[in-house]
């Protein structure tokens, strides 16, 4: 962590915005407690928090679309291949497709705070060729909602936010968890008051 702060306090958002799409294909970068950071060094004036927030979601959207073309255009061969190097483990792959088939393209809003299901959810929405359009729209409202959940985490505990991030470990899923739970809710919540 101290070496990611390192980068983030010498390159700024250019920093923020590599970190977080290479994060999100599944190189190990400690995302969420990147996110806190970034949003707890905007509280202490460092970065912008509208410019930080915005650089968070690009950053998340790039790596999520790379993550897409490439199971779009690859498929599963790829993963089973390569994906040890990036913690994609076959067991992994097998749990996300069984969640993906599951809930569908909920599951890509709400894998955002399943550590795991966001490195795969894109990838496995490639493979199964899910429109561009309807990916970019969840995968888009997942990554609004997880970098501002995160950022608000990190702006709020402002100049505590280096003592919370070294706690974030166990902390980050459960937040993770119940914030996903609640966007599953309002989802299905949504999908049935348009059926209706």
């Amino acid at each position: 962590m101290a070496g990611i702060t390192f980068y983030i306090a010498h390159y700024g958002y250019a920093a923020m915005y590599f970190l977080l799409a290479l994060g999100i294909l599944g190189i190990p970068v400690p995302d969420e407690t990147l996110i806190v950071a970034f949003g707890g060094m905007a509280a202490r004036g460092e970065f912008n928090f509208a410019g930080a927030l915005a650089i968070t979601f690009l950053g998340s959207m790039t790596g999520m679309m790379i993550s897409y073309s490439l199971g779009r255009l690859i498929g599963e061969p790829l993963l089973h291949r390569y994906g040890k190097w990036v913690r994609m483990t076959p067991e992994r792959l097998a749990g996300a497709e069984k969640w993906f088939r599951r809930y569908g393209s909920l599951s890509i809003i709400v894998g955002y705070f399943v550590p795991g299901l966001r490195h795969l959810s894109s990838y496995i929405a490639g493979t199964t060729k899910l429109p561009v359009r309807a990916y970019v729209v969840y995968a888009g409202a997942g990554a609004a909602l997880w970098c501002t959940t995160f950022m608000l985490i990190g702006h709020a505990v402002g100049y505590h936010w280096s003592e919370i991030a070294g706690r974030m470990t166990h902390t980050t899923i459960r937040i993770g968890l119940l914030a996903a739970l609640l966007a599953l809710g309002a989802a299905i919540g949504l999908l049935r008051w348009k059926k209706r």
